[in-house]
């Protein structure tokens, strides 16, 4: 009897203990990555900022940019750009109808403000804080999601080249990338393992971040399809059902708060429309022209920003066909209902703007360039190349130059 106790114990208590091993593993593994990456793009901002001249500032209503000045302050200042400011602006004082703050969804920077009030009203620490974090956390999960469907060796590489994408500064910035790239990751590992409650509550914190989280129901709904072909019976064709309905709620509530408060329900894409231009299109004519642009304009200033544009988009569909054939669909349906959402509402004169920043929390990117690399034995070559867009184009934002 004792013996028999002795082994229920053990059958209980060791897979416990293995699951901690495994998650403290990916902790360490993505810990030291981040804190590498973290440390160069501190100092990037530092010396970028003294070596190359920046372009005006440009303020946000409620908001002032802050002015270029020779101090040590741009270790955490140089971050501070463009939407940023809009963040902060939001995370201090909230909404205003008459601007164009209803763009920007609310739980990055109600986030941001509840610890920056909890710090004493330093709201760019807080903005900091809840970024950083929240990209520790979702490298962690994406390392053993990764793991999970590819083996230890892409986990580690998937994280490095995640870190290390030309555009990954926006996840060390005061921007939702990091929020956004935890949410999702953790909502499709949950769903993965069947904690569909989870999943969809996960699913709807990052509907609430932005409004392509809502994405989130297609890949829900593809995973509970292979679930239940998988035998995994009517219980779970119904979790699965809630989790998908629980996503919306995120984006609703968002704009139930717009319609309560101002009477403007649909004001947070109405903006999207007017202020920042974007007007539907058919996806394969913003490809087009974004890829014709960034032939047509190289050479001449500010032709390179096209050019990178298309170059970036061009690996991610590559890398897509490649997820899209090899990959578990949950994970390619995901992907490509992203791509295709920018290139469904291009922005007028720069048809691919800020897709190469959406592309950065698209993790199955990163699965496709990891696979690669080691299929071709470029691992160094992947590392060099993106390592280097990544300076490069970190050292035009900080100093204010319109990248995406």
């Amino acid at each position: 009897m004792a013996g028999a106790a002795a082994a229920t114990v053990a059958d209980v208590l060791v897979p416990v203990v293995v699951a901690r091993a495994d998650w403290l593993r990916a902790l360490r593994a993505s810990a030291l990555v981040y804190l590498g990456v973290r440390l160069g793009l501190l100092l990037v901002g530092l010396v970028s900022t003294a070596l190359v001249p920046s372009r005006d500032p440009v303020d946000v209503p409620g908001w002032p940019a802050t002015s270029p000045s020779a101090s040590w302050h741009h270790l955490f200042t140089a971050w501070e750009r463009h939407d940023a400011l809009w963040f902060l602006r939001i995370a201090s004082t909230g909404y205003a109808p008459d601007d164009g703050s209803a763009a920007f969804f609310p739980l990055y920077p109600l986030l941001s403000g509840a610890v920056g009030r909890l710090l004493g009203d330093h709201w760019l620490l807080g903005a900091y804080v809840v970024s950083n974090v929240a990209l520790v956390a979702g490298l962690t999960v994406l390392f053993r999601l990764t793991e999970l469907e590819l083996g230890e060796a892409a986990a580690r590489r998937t994280v490095l080249y995640l870190c290390v994408f030309p555009t990954a500064f926006f996840l060390f910035a005061p921007y939702t990338e990091s929020l956004f790239l935890a949410l999702t990751v953790s909502c499709l590992y949950a769903a993965r393992r069947s904690a569909w409650l989870l999943a969809g509550a996960l699913g709807a914190l990052a509907a609430l971040t932005r409004s392509s989280g809502v994405l989130l129901v297609l890949p829900l709904v593809v995973e509970g399809v292979l679930q239940l072909r998988a035998g995994g019976g009517l219980r779970t064709g119904l979790r699965a059902a809630v989790a998908c309905a629980l996503v919306p709620l995120g984006t609703a509530t968002y704009l139930l708060f717009w319609e309560l408060r101002y009477e403007q329900g649909l004001r947070p894409f109405e903006v999207q429309g007017t202020t920042w231009s974007r007007e539907p299109a058919w996806p394969w004519e913003t490809l087009l022209d974004g890829l014709r642009q960034g032939v047509q304009f190289l050479g001449s200033y500010p032709g390179g920003y096209f050019t990178v544009d298309a170059v970036l988009v061009l690996v991610a569909l590559a890398t897509g066909v490649w997820v899209a054939v090899r990959v578990r669909p949950t994970y390619a349906v995901w992907l490509w209902a992203s791509l295709l959402l920018p290139l469904v509402l291009p922005f007028d004169g720069r048809a691919l703007l800020s897709v190469p920043r959406f592309l950065v929390v698209l993790f199955p990117v990163a699965w496709g360039l990891a696979r690669l690399a080691e299929r071709w034995r470029a691992h160094d070559a992947v590392v060099a190349a993106s390592a280097t867009g990544l300076g490069l184009l970190s050292v035009l934002f900080v100093n204010w130059y319109f990248i995406f």
